[in-house]
């Protein structure tokens, strides 16, 4: 399939708001916006962050070759006029520029950065960055002027999919080192947005005038206020009219009732879809819960209903599946497998194949720093319901991220979470970096049939509806040793004051938060 680069005007109903896509710079008498969120942004380097408040910066200060539409789950052209593989195989993706790209220090893009840029991402190799997303990139290779050639060590039909990633932003090759990472908080690109200033408290931003892409801002600019992990005071500074949006880092319970009170307050809620999912994870290695009985019989005693309701007032909903609702190949696996309702009887049965013949010990493990505010919680409500069968014995530990990454890594923990916000909206996102090589669950397991056939065959396939059967075949396998339990899938929430407007376009499974669509009356 080639997808190439076109003239479209979609007016969405809700509001009549246009997307063009098409365009560069905006009208300087636009307002500019001001966004709190409670998340950091750990990099300002894209070969570095792999955070989402990283990729926030990075999906409006650079550009990729690709981008994701509102509400599209196919990429289409960004800085590219046109993209395809050359081969049926999957194994060999080439792209031709547009013209006259320039970067927003004037420099002019060219395929030499594109190469750099991908080039540079593998040979620094940051633990904390995106090169993990391009393990089947071989090389990179400038063909013409116009034409770059990505190299593909095996048969990856996702690979479009993540170069349109924030993990793809393209930077210029003479502001940027080949083998080390900017330190200076600074960013050069070639996207919407221009970064005029970062520092603790705050990020600024104004449109790039030399931007020429899929997408036209509608404001001036945007400043993001940070609130580093405080909540009330995020949620005090909408309410007071400090922000115009609050984004990322609300409680349940805040948004909960901010909607409830909008009408007098002058904010509104917005909610959008969200891939984001969180898991219970099992370590294979761990003497109580390796042995499947017990897992088993977790499975049969998780109340996913009643802990939503308890812990996130229904801005989540349940989750019986690794993908996710709204994503291809999503199965209901676990409803099938274990049901929506708990079962003492059975969660006894799968514990006394295991020969338990007294309350099983275990320690839930959470880091609420990096998965959010209510986790501790949530593992409290769920040890609560495992005690409360007569069958467990249940404790919560909750630790700071850092020393909960350590102590993963060593095999420390038997049972802990993992919450996941996906690169890009396909399957393989919720699979491969789970049950593949190098995986980032740390938990031990592993499945050849998963590994040597599901895997590889999907990622192969350029259209991503024939990958259907193998999917649900590796949640049902999934679903059987339960290395894993889905728990529930995010809904995505901003606040907005009166008069502000956009912030639905930034709320889709893409994760993309869109600078360019929020505006004011």
């Amino acid at each position: 399939m080639r997808i190439r680069n076109r003239w479209v005007v979609l007016l969405f109903l809700a509001g009549l708001s246009p997307i063009y896509l098409t365009g560069c710079g905006t009208f300087s008498s636009e307002p500019t916006i001001t966004v709190g969120m409670s998340e950091d942004i750990l990099a300002t380097d894209p070969a570095s962050g792999y955070d989402p408040g990283s990729w926030l910066l990075f999906n409006n200060v650079f550009q990729t070759l690709l981008s994701f539409p509102y509400g599209g789950m196919e990429p289409q052209p960004e800085a590219a006029e046109e993209c395809s593989f050359r081969d049926k195989r999957a194994q060999v993706y080439e792209c031709t520029l547009r013209d006259n790209l320039e970067f927003s220090n004037g420099d002019s893009l060219t395929v030499e950065d594109v190469k750099f840029s991908f080039d540079r991402i593998l040979k620094i190799n940051d633990e904390a960055g995106p090169a993990v997303m391009f393990q089947t990139l071989d090389s990179v290779e400038a063909l013409d002027e116009k034409t770059v050639a990505f190299h593909l060590k095996s048969p990856d039909a996702t690979f479009p999919s993540k170069i349109a990633s924030a993990a793809g932003s393209i930077v210029d090759r003479h502001q940027y080192e080949i083998n080390g990472l900017r330190k200076d908080g600074d960013a050069v690109g070639s996207g919407p947005y221009v970064l005029d200033s970062f520092g603790k408290g705050e990020a600024k931003f104004s449109v790039n005038e030399n931007y020429k892409g899929s997408y036209k801002a509608k404001n001036s600019g945007v400043t993001l206020k940070f609130f580093h992990s405080d909540q009330n005071g995020l949620k005090e500074a909408v309410v007071e009219g400090k922000v115009d949006i609050a984004y990322r880092g609300l409680t349940a319970r805040d948004i909960d009732r901010i909607g409830q009170e909008d009408d007098s307050k002058g904010i509104e809620v917005i909610e959008g879809s969200s891939a984001e999912v969180q898991h219970l994870v099992f370590n294979m290695d761990d003497p109580v819960v390796g042995k499947i009985g017990v897992r088993k019989a977790i499975a049969r005693l998780l109340d996913r209903d009643a802990l939503i309701q308890q812990v996130y007032q229904d801005t989540a909903i349940p989750l019986y599946s690794i993908i996710p609702a709204g994503v291809t190949g999503h199965h209901t696996a676990f409803f099938d497998t274990y049901g929506a309702h708990p079962s003492k009887s059975a969660a006894a049965a799968a514990l006394s194949t295991e020969g338990f013949t007294s309350k099983v010990k275990l320690t839930l493990w959470s880091t609420p720093s990096r998965y959010g505010p209510a986790t501790d919680q949530e593992l409290r409500v769920i040890a609560a319901q495992l005690n409360a069968s007569g069958l467990f014995r249940v404790d919560v530990q909750s630790v700071p991220f850092d020393r909960y990454q350590k102590d993963v890594a060593a095999g420390k923990y038997g049972v802990y979470v993992k919450g996941w916000v996906p690169d890009y909206p396909d399957p393989d996102n919720f699979t491969a970096p789970f049950f593949g090589e190098g995986n980032v669950l740390g938990n031990n397991y592993s499945n050849r049939t998963i590994n040597e056939a599901l895997i590889p065959s999907t990622a192969g396939e350029i259209d991503r509806s024939t990958t259907d059967e193998a999917f649900e075949r590796l949640q049902d396998i999934v679903a059987d040793q339960v290395p894993i339990l889905p728990v529930w899938q995010g809904k995505q929430y901003g606040v907005v004051r009166d008069g502000v407007h956009g912030l639905g376009y930034c709320l889709d499974v893409s994760t993309v938060f869109r600078f360019w669509e929020l505006y004011k009356n």
